[in-house]
């Protein structure tokens, strides 16, 4: 047991260490430096505009599973975990989201505490506060193992911002 969480914690740490190469070399999706950056950026709890709940279920559905926004919209997700098992909403690309699904089935234990993310045990809340940039899909999901492959996933529809220009 002690070996398996030793190389559980050396994968994970592995992991974070590639990941923080790849930002920082421009490689990782996106290529802007942070997680989630090619979906949008952290958002400041004083601009949020709304509020917007969420529900987490153990038939491994996200309620809602498509929500609308408009760009440069700064929303504050209240998740909640109806279920008796552990979830979590990650914001990113399909192909993000895909790429750490694939991590996360070699590590299931792995925890995250990134700000386009929340892990939530069974009966728990979380928020995220996301400041939407740029006008287009934006997909979330659950990544615990099984989850995603069961179709706990949805999306944001980035409505382009009116007047303005599309942040490319």
């Amino acid at each position: 047991m002690k070996t398996q969480t030793i190389r559980n914690v050396l994968a994970a740490t592995l992991f974070a260490v590639a990941t923080s190469a790849a930002f920082a070399s421009g490689t990782h999706a996106g290529g802007h430096g942070e997680p989630g950056a090619a979906v949008g950026k952290p958002g400041v709890a004083a601009k949020v505009t709304r509020t917007i709940k969420v529900d987490m279920t153990d038939a491994m559905r996200f309620n809602p599973a498509t929500i609308d926004v408009q760009q440069n919209e700064t929303v504050r997700f209240l998740i909640t975990n109806s279920g008796k098992v552990k979830h979590e909403l990650v914001l990113g690309t399909e192909q993000e989201l895909k790429e750490h699904y694939e991590v996360m089935k070699k590590n299931p234990e792995m925890e995250h505490d990134d700000p386009n993310m929340v892990t939530l045990a069974p009966g728990k809340s979380g928020e995220v506060i996301w400041q939407f940039t740029k006008a287009g899909k934006v997909d979330f999901a659950c990544l615990q193992p099984g989850h995603y492959d069961a179709g706990m996933k949805g999306a944001v529809t980035v409505a382009k911002a009116k007047g303005k220009a599309s942040a490319k």
